[in-house]
């Protein structure tokens, strides 16, 4: 991956972060979880469709979750590249190679 990219995935894995750790976000996530739970386990049986549509909406704020914390992992596995980018440059200039 090129160093450009790279930053941009240390950068959006730093936001990532930030939202995965904030408060009134875990708070939503937490509360539309309930919220639907709530709204599924108490639909009638003839309410079909408004329980897969509750049902989906569920797995989709997991989702969201998700995703926040694939751009986090992407942005540690980022990091480790570029430190061992950093450390083979090094290496290179301490031997005399570049």
């Amino acid at each position: 991956m090129s160093d450009d990219k790279l930053h941009d995935a240390l950068s959006r894995a730093a936001q990532a972060r930030d939202l995965l750790s904030h408060e009134l976000l875990t708070e939503a996530f937490k509360t539309l979880e309930a919220s639907y739970s709530d709204a599924w386990r108490t639909s009638s049986v003839d309410q079909v469709d408004a329980r897969e549509k509750l049902f989906l909406a569920i797995n989709i704020v997991g989702k969201v979750r998700d995703h926040l914390s694939a751009v986090l992992n992407n942005g540690k596995l980022a990091k480790r590249e570029l430190d061992d980018l950093i450390a083979t440059a090094d290496r290179r200039k301490k031997f005399g190679i570049i």
